[in-house]
């Protein structure tokens, strides 16, 4: 875990918990809205593990930013979450800048999670309205095996999500029970976001799926694969 910190590396480690591996924060709701000290800088490389929580995360307490995260050459088995992006409201804040590639993972329920109502509130004193800004998520390189869900994307209604831009992502997904249906392969579920995708299998939400024209958001990365 590294909470409102600067210029981190965390590299070269295998980790085995109860909770996410890796997990980046910077604050909870009113109390990291004043203290106001970002998470930024950080590097994640070359780490291995498992849980039954998440692999890569950011979030959910985010009051006080998080910028300039990259995850690099990452593998993860027997996981809740492979990639877990996640804010609510009453939080502010920001998200930013963030950058995984390079991630095998295998025996995943949800492949990639980015979504804004995670987490509850330390007290009722938060304020609803303050929401937090998402924007600039660069995920390249994404391959799994036995995958429950391939992604969940939810952003918020009054703060959607910018700039989400997936390539090269090949989740091989397998049939899970749904309800009395003991045999359905589950898909892409999005909301609330933009942004667009380029070697994406299997096809992503319609909210992602372009990656023409010039105005796409993510126009600029996909011309520098």
């Amino acid at each position: 875990l590294t909470d409102s910190s600067s210029n981190v590396c965390i590299e070269d480690s295998y980790i085995s918990t109860g909770d996410d591996l890796v997990a980046v924060k910077s604050g909870w709701d009113q109390y990291g809205i004043a203290f106001n000290r970002p998470s930024t800088d950080i590097t994640i490389r070359r780490i291995t593990g498992s849980s039954r929580f998440a692999g890569i995360a950011v979030g959910s307490e985010t009051s006080g930013g998080v910028k300039n995260v990259l995850a690099e050459n990452i593998n993860l088995y027997n996981m809740g979450v492979g990639i877990h992006i996640k804010t609510n409201t009453g939080r502010g804040g920001y998200i930013r800048n963030i950058t995984v590639s390079n991630v095998y993972m295998e025996d995943v329920r949800t492949g990639i999670r980015i979504a804004g109502d995670v987490g509850g509130h330390p007290d009722g004193n938060f304020n609803p309205t303050a929401l937090p800004a998402v924007e600039g998520l660069t995920l390249d390189g994404i391959w799994g095996q036995r995958i429950g869900q391939p992604g969940l994307i939810r952003g918020l209604k009054d703060a959607p999500f910018k700039r989400v831009c997936l390539s090269n992502v090949n989740l091989h997904v397998v049939r899970r029970k749904s309800g009395k249906n003991n045999n359905t392969l589950l898909t892409w579920k999005c909301s609330d976001v933009s942004g667009g995708s380029f070697l994406v299998s299997p096809s992503p939400c319609s909210e992602l799926a372009s990656s023409n024209g010039a105005t796409d958001s993510c126009s600029d990365h996909f011309r520098n694969l």
